[in-house]
């Protein structure tokens, strides 16, 4: 792969979200903004015009002037969109889901080999001040659990909201637990469109570890919280906030089990529990996503969510919303 001081990157989609990455992407160090386009003619140059880059009538067009291209086109149309650039040698960063099968994610990876080019996919949950500023924290996690809800927007409604929201749960899980996934059962309900809209799952991973994780589309407020539970005490995520703490026993106390002999009043919580405050640096995580992908298209370091990765998060998401179909169908009164 050509070696990029300066690369040219491009976004592909300038709806909702792809209009922050042509937002941040234009303010990017080392990074020359190539350019948008958006199969909606009217939404690209009402972009262009807003942020000051370059709009493109054709994707062909924008691939012509960039050597690299964030896709944020709609989930049915990231093969589309992927293999137009990998085959001719450019890498991109493809939003979560990496696609809408398996199959295609497969064939999307294997555009990249075969271009001797990379895939970065979009879980952008990895770069959250409140999951950064844990990490040093982490120890064996053996329960976690996850909140993600939202109210109804027409945003991410051509997928179920396992594939639309509780995909970065399941990418966030997955690494913090390190382990093959063992059991898995879900359970949803289709509300306001054809797919499921509220669903919980419950991953049971090898070596013990459990998640259970919670999506919605239709709450009437937004929540974004991970709660992970290990032997060296409790963390608790707020990832609409990128904060967080982190509660474990101080040390030197003498085993609880002899304080509490000594009457039900000895002790209380804040007397045993040290309580440590994450914060992260402020840094909006989309931007640390988009430096993370400018670094690896300029060849200095690989990236930190593989295309690998998204298809491991996709995998599971997509049982996940098989066990959801399989549960209403087995159900239903005859």
């Amino acid at each position: 792969m050509t070696r990029h001081l300066r690369p040219r990157v491009g976004v592909a989609g300038v709806g909702a979200l792809g209009f922050h990455h042509a937002r941040i992407l234009a303010t990017l160090d080392s990074v020359y903004m190539a350019g948008v386009y958006d199969i909606l003619p009217e939404r690209a140059l009402s972009v262009g015009r807003d942020l000051g880059v370059e709009v493109h009538a054709t994707l062909d067009g924008l691939l012509d002037a960039c050597d690299a291209l964030v896709v944020a086109v709609p989930t049915t149309a990231h093969e589309d969109v992927a293999l137009a650039a990998l085959r001719r040698g450019k890498p991109v960063l493809v939003e979560k889901p990496l696609s809408f099968s398996l199959a295609s994610a497969d064939r999307i990876l294997a555009a990249a080999e075969s271009g001797g080019t990379f895939v970065q996919t979009g879980h952008v949950e990895r770069f959250n001040d409140a999951v950064l500023a844990a990490a040093p924290y982490l120890d064996r996690p053996l329960f976690i659990e996850s909140h993600r809800l939202a109210p109804f927007t027409s945003r991410g409604a051509d997928v179920a909201v396992v594939l639309d929201l509780m995909i970065h749960d399941v990418d966030l899980v997955a690494g913090l637990v390190g382990t093959p996934l063992r059991e898995l059962a879900a359970s949803g309900v289709s509300v306001l469109t054809p797919s499921v809209d509220i669903a919980n799952a419950r991953l049971t991973f090898e070596g013990g570890a459990v998640a259970n994780l919670t999506a919605s589309r239709i709450s009437a407020e937004r929540m974004r919280k991970l709660r992970v539970f290990q032997p060296s005490g409790y963390l608790s995520l707020n990832l609409a906030d990128g904060t967080g703490e982190f509660l474990r026993l101080k040390r030197g106390l003498p085993e609880l089990q002899d304080e509490a002999a000594a009457g039900p009043a000895a002790f209380e919580l804040a007397d045993v529990v040290e309580r440590i405050a994450l914060r992260g640096d402020g840094v909006e995580p989309l931007r640390r996503e988009l430096e993370d992908f400018r670094d690896a298209v300029r060849g200095d370091s690989a990236p930190t969510v593989t295309g690998h990765d998204g298809r491991a998060a996709l995998a599971i998401a997509l049982t996940i919303q098989e066990r959801i179909v399989g549960h209403v169908v087995d159900t239903r009164p005859a």
